[in-house]
């Protein structure tokens, strides 16, 4: 055998070898293959399950946030509604009250003009009687004062020689009683 024949039939012969070994390894690789795409296939089965329930999950969150959300703006509303009527029910006890108030300051007020006025004319009643009364009794008894003050300052000098007189005309007097009864 030649050379050429020697080396054709000894790569034939690993050839063969080489097909034989590669051959369950090709055969491992082709089930490795399948095997990863039915994992690709499994896995784009639950990526689409994933998806659909991606899509679900979102659906079901924006129905609970749109129902918390008309719930809350319900909350909201009455909330509103009963601060409303509670600021009304205020606004109106503050104005009955103010009305109530203002009533009664006004009958108050027109209670004291009232006596206000009464003692007005009360006062005037006695101007007009301490004017045309007693101012003229009091400028007569000053009149009479001032004249009996002028007379007694006038003969206050004259009253000591008058009791000096008097005490006089009492001796004369006694003296002339015990001379009268010694001859009666």
């Amino acid at each position: 055998m030649t050379d050429n024949e020697l080396l054709l039939s000894i790569s034939n012969m690993m050839d063969q070898k080489l097909k034989s070994e590669l051959q369950p390894i090709k055969n491992d690789l082709q089930t490795v293959k399948d095997e990863v795409k039915l994992v690709r296939n499994e896995l784009e089965v639950v990526k689409n399950d994933l998806q659909s329930t991606k899509e679900i999950v979102m659906n079901e969150l924006q129905l609970t946030k749109d129902t918390v959300s008309r719930e809350m703006q319900l909350v909201k509303d009455t909330v509103m509604n009963e601060l409303q009527i509670v600021k009304d029910s205020v606004a109106n006890e503050m104005q009955l009250t103010k009305d109530t108030v203002m009533h009664e300051l006004q009958i108050t007020k027109d209670t004291v003009m009232n006596e206000l006025q009464v003692v007005k004319s009360d006062l005037h009643h006695v101007k007009l009687y301490q004017e045309n009364v007693i101012m003229p009794r009091l400028e007569t008894i000053e009149s009479c004062y001032i004249d009996t003050y002028r007379r007694y300052n006038n003969y206050i000098d004259k009253m000591d020689a008058l009791f000096d007189d008097v005490e006089l005309l009492k001796t004369t007097v006694a003296a002339h009683s015990v001379k009268l009864q010694q001859l009666a």
